[in-house]
């Protein structure tokens, strides 16, 4: 057996037995998890605020939702799947507790060095910003929940955090940026899967989160979150460089055209995407 595949078996062996165990709690930036906490702490934000704060932290949004659909904080089982309602059941005291049990274990338990701080980073950010494209194409071409549609966009790479984040406690093992990103390319999809059903994510987003990049639309199919995910997805490149000037048409998803996403309005959606990614990123600095 080649060393990459010993590295390989020995990473999967480990998150087997961390997802029999129920121990998936990891950082994304820990940085941005002591800010939320900081910003959750004024004595007059609103609710909105609030949600918007959570969800710049995939594990931080994702135990919010999962708390907010359990027996002891929703006895009468009605099922909430955003950011909103689900921070209004629980309180400001028990996010913000939440908050800060999150920064503690990551705190105690996880210390980046060189350049794994910085692709954790790198992928924080575009989580964001994929959030904040999912959020706008959801509240200006669908009906669909805006706040859904950002808690999919910042899941969409969860897999991929979760490598990134073990990879810290195998230095050994992935001795190469290239070995440990072809494990990332290799495994990301099957173990963001596996995460988001131990979340209890919901059915729509888990869906959105894992199949968007080969989803492709039949004549029967309704818009969903897959489609707001797909395009938001597929839109950050450009975002993040300025260049939708340059998009070619001709190769975006299928999602675009049942979005009513065009040349001649994608101007406006990408302004007011980067309004509300700087909201984001104001609440939280």
């Amino acid at each position: 057996m080649t060393d990459q595949k010993n590295a390989e078996f020995a990473f999967l062996e480990a998150f087997t037995a961390e997802l029999s165990a129920k121990k998936l709690v990891f950082p994304t930036s820990l940085g941005a998890t002591m800010k939320i906490r900081k910003a959750l702490s004024q004595a007059d934000i609103s609710t909105d605020m609030v949600a918007r704060i959570i969800g710049t932290e995939p594990v931080l949004s994702a135990k919010i939702l999962h708390l907010s659909n359990s027996a002891s904080f929703n006895p009468q089982g009605k099922k909430i799947g955003d950011l909103k309602n689900a921070t209004t059941l629980l309180g400001f005291s028990a996010v913000r507790n939440i908050a800060i049990s999150i920064g503690m274990k990551q705190l105690a338990e996880n210390k980046y060095n060189g350049s794994l701080s910085t692709q954790m980073d790198g992928l924080w950010r575009r989580s964001l910003r994929v959030a904040a494209l999912s959020m706008v194409i959801a509240r200006k071409h669908t009906r669909l929940s805006a706040d859904k549609a950002m808690l999919a966009g910042l899941l969409h790479d969860i897999g991929k955090f979760y490598i990134l984040n073990r990879a810290n406690h195998y230095v050994d093992l992935f001795s190469t940026e290239k070995a440990l990103w072809e494990v990332i390319d290799r495994w990301h999809a099957s173990i963001g899967s596996a995460i988001l059903e131990d979340w209890e994510i919901s059915d729509d987003i888990r869906v959105a989160v894992m199949d968007h990049r080969e989803h492709n639309p039949g004549p029967a199919h309704k818009v969903g979150l897959i489609d707001v995910v797909a395009a938001a997805d597929f839109l950050d490149a450009h975002f993040v460089e300025n260049t939708i000037d340059q998009l070619d048409w001709s190769t975006v998803p299928s999602s675009f055209r049942l979005l009513d996403i065009d040349k001649e309005n994608i101007d406006e959606l990408m302004a007011e995407t980067r309004t509300e990614l700087a909201l984001v990123l104001k609440a939280i600095n």
